[in-house]
């Protein structure tokens, strides 16, 4: 039996705009991927040419030091109500291209012990001393030098922050160094900044040591 004209199966117009819609979408698709990964590869090299690096930086020091207020000062840019650290807090802090994920661990005595498993792969470390505590400057300079001794630091640079200036009884910068023993640091890059949590005074200063430091040291 003949088909006619009329029985012949002819793609309608609307099917064919859909073909040529769909077929329009797919290569959209591909050439948004495309450019999302070469955007990618792009800042990848863009990072290596203008020398973005990330940093690890273990903040530690005793109790009620100010660790805590001032990661989030640098954080946030502001003063946040804090409570004794029983774990830690880690956040990234980005300076000068450089990003600095900083972990602070509570300072209770009672779990000093368990900073050793925040030890590895620590390129900085920042020490923070409450100025105005002159019972415990003795406390706080054993448990430098206990850290110090871990061979897992045996590289890592020291940024000693002098915590509380604004205090009108606090040890000045001088003093803290002598008591802590700094200068006895023989084989490590080693500052000591005045500093006050509550203001942000001293923070990004100490911080410009530590990007210095590290970039000179050749730390990836």
């Amino acid at each position: 039996m003949a088909l006619t004209n009329s029985e012949h199966s002819v793609p309608s117009e609307p099917i064919c705009e859909l073909s040529l819609s769909i077929l329009a979408s797919s290569y959209s698709a591909v050439a948004d991927a495309h450019i999302a990964i070469m955007g990618l590869a792009f800042s990848k090299i863009f990072d290596k040419l203008w020398g973005k690096k990330e940093m690890r930086i273990l903040m530690v020091g005793l109790d009620a030091a100010g660790k805590t207020t001032i990661l989030y000062k640098l954080k946030l840019g502001e003063i946040v109500t804090t409570i004794p650290t029983i774990g830690f807090n880690v956040e990234t802090v980005e300076y000068k291209n450089i990003q600095f994920t900083v972990w602070d661990v509570g300072g209770q005595d009672k779990i000093r012990p368990l900073w050793r498993h925040y030890f590895q792969n620590t390129q900085g470390i920042i020490f923070v001393v409450d100025s105005n505590d002159r019972d415990r400057i003795v406390e706080a300079r054993e448990e430098l030098q206990r850290m110090l001794n871990e061979d897992e630091l045996r590289d890592a640079i020291l940024l000693v922050f002098a915590n509380k200036q604004d205090l009108p009884n606090a040890m000045n910068a001088a003093e803290i160094t002598d008591k802590l023993g700094l200068h006895s640091l023989r084989q490590r890059a080693w500052y000591i900044q005045s500093t006050c949590a509550t203001s942000g005074d001293g923070l990004y200063e100490g911080l410009e040591w530590l990007a210095t430091t590290l970039r000179k040291a050749g730390h990836q």
